[in-house]
């Protein structure tokens, strides 16, 4: 006898799309069966994890039968000395995308709106949108430059988070201090801004900022950042925000009391000092960005110079058939329709080794199409 469903989801998520990961290497080697396949599609260190993550990691095994630091006070220690803030400015996360969600959980209803740069990191809807706020797209101006009075024309009464990426994903471009100076003039208290500064130990402009300072002087601003990037641990998902402390308690009332598990915890305590890997990713990430802006001028395209550790790249009309060839060779980058960009794609800087093998493959393709 069949039953009749009235069980219905919230009307929000209907405007949710479910967030697509780049593919794992071991799938692709499965699906075409490949032996050597090399990921540049989600930004990872190609480094590895920093080692003094791993000892901590190794050594913390054994009290694995306690539920972690809901505080994560020795964490939080640690980021503090490192960006000279106090400890009670800082949440750590499970991961960035845990940190956007509370955010929104925190500080948005029904019918807010959201400023998001477009394009930029999909995640920043997806917490609009879980709350049922509006999202309101800025377009970039030209070469994916930060339009600083177009975000600010956007602003409305409505108005109650502004993310700014910076430096930007997936374009690799910056908000210059300057701008973003204006910007919080601008706004001045109205509406909370969020500096996603995921990528910002690989931003080397003077007029760059990760937004901290401006936390130090006391704008009430948040500044995102994460340890799956530079510090290589992206696998145990730490991530973190620093701002006001009125703006932390807030969202420390919707965390869940564990949400760093000990592990992430004591790796990324160790990971933050240890500046050996910091510098020698800065230094891998910088030769390898030049490697692929010499790899896509040797073939005519064009790209954007970026700060971050990738590159977007025009690969043109046959964007994704590109993309799909690419991995049927061994090569995962990520597709640009993601973002609205279909005849792009971006390609996560690798070992000097995988930045290699991928413009000898994209170069091979591309001759065939000729």
């Amino acid at each position: 006898m069949g039953q009749t469903n009235n069980i219905k989801p919230r009307k929000t998520l209907g405007a949710i799309e479910p967030y697509s990961p780049g593919k794992p290497i071991w799938e692709v080697q499965k699906e075409l069966g490949l032996e050597r396949v090399i990921k540049l599609a989600s930004n990872e260190n190609p480094l590895g994890p920093s080692p003094k993550a791993l000892e901590a990691i190794r050594n913390g095994l054994a009290e694995l039968n306690r539920y972690p630091d809901a505080d994560a006070s020795k964490l939080k220690q640690a980021i503090a000395e490192e960006y000279n803030v106090a400890s009670q400015q800082i949440i750590p996360t499970n991961g960035a995308d845990e940190l956007i969600t509370l955010i929104s959980e925190a500080f948005l209803e029904p019918g807010d709106e959201v400023i998001v740069p477009s394009p930029s990191f999909s995640e920043y809807d997806f917490g609009a949108h879980i709350m049922g706020a509006a999202v309101v797209p800025v377009p970039f101006a030209e070469d994916f430059q930060y339009d600083v009075d177009a975000l600010i024309a956007a602003i409305t009464e409505k108005t109650k988070l502004i993310y700014i990426c910076t430096p930007n994903n997936p374009t690799g471009t910056y908000i210059a201090k300057a701008d973003i100076e204006k910007l919080v003039r601008a706004v001045n208290g109205a509406a909370l801004i969020v500096f996603d500064a995921a990528y910002s130990h690989f931003a080397e402009d003077e007029d760059y900022t990760n937004g901290i300072e401006f936390i130090q002087a006391g704008y009430p601003v948040l500044t995102l950042q994460t340890f799956s990037k530079i510090y290589g641990i992206a696998g145990v998902r730490v991530g973190y925000g620093i701002a006001p402390e009125f703006i932390i308690q807030a969202i420390l009332k919707v965390k869940e009391p564990f949400n760093v598990n000990s592990l992430a915890q004591i790796a990324a305590t160790a990971a933050i000092g240890d500046t050996e890997h910091v510098r020698a990713s800065q230094s891998v990430n910088k030769a390898g960005r030049e490697q692929l802006y010499k790899i896509f001028d040797s073939l005519g395209l064009s790209y954007t110079k970026s700060m971050g550790n990738f590159v977007l790249a025009h690969v043109g009309p046959e964007g994704e058939k590109i993309y799909k060839e690419l991995m049927s060779k061994g090569v995962i980058v990520r597709y640009g329709k993601t973002w609205g960009l279909p005849e792009h794609i971006r390609v996560s800087v690798g070992t000097p080794e995988e930045n290699a093998f991928f413009g000898e493959v994209l170069t091979g393709l591309l001759a065939k199409q000729v």
